[in-house]
């Protein structure tokens, strides 16, 4: 019987929408990897990302946090690499967009949300297919 890879595995998670979360690790993990991304953003910011004028989404240990999130048509996302070494993108592969130029630590990148309503998932070209650094926007009215 022929195996599949993992990052063939990812690969079919990702296209059918399936997949949301940091690749082999456990949600307490991840809870821990994105409640040191917030402190982070405050230590960078000196303010809570929940009093950003926009939707904020930290990208940090190859892990997008929050991997998954609901927002309404019109709202603004913003990516920021809180990392301390380590590039990142945001590719909305699936949707035919271009990948982001690298986002360097304390980087940004932000995208309106003047979309369909609908799931759009999104990867880190350089950390999906090793890392699984994955994530979603949902789109609602």
């Amino acid at each position: 019987m022929q195996s599949l890879s993992v990052a063939a595995i990812a690969l079919f998670l990702l296209v059918s929408g399936g997949w949301t979360g940091a690749y082999a690790t456990s949600a307490e993990e991840i809870r821990q990897i994105c409640q040191k991304a917030e402190k982070r953003y405050q230590k960078i910011y000196g303010q809570p990302s929940s009093d950003s004028d926009a939707i904020i989404i930290k990208m940090y240990k190859y892990t997008f946090c929050p991997a998954s999130i609901t927002v309404k048509q019109g709202a603004t996302v913003r990516w920021i690499n809180v990392d301390k070494r380590t590039s990142h993108s945001v590719w909305f592969k699936k949707k035919g967009d271009e990948e982001t130029s690298r986002l360097f630590p304390e980087d940004k990148v932000e995208m309106k949300f003047d979309l369909p309503i609908g799931d759009y998932p999104y990867l880190c070209g350089p950390h999906w297919e090793s890392d699984g650094m994955l994530g979603t926007v949902t789109v609602t009215k």
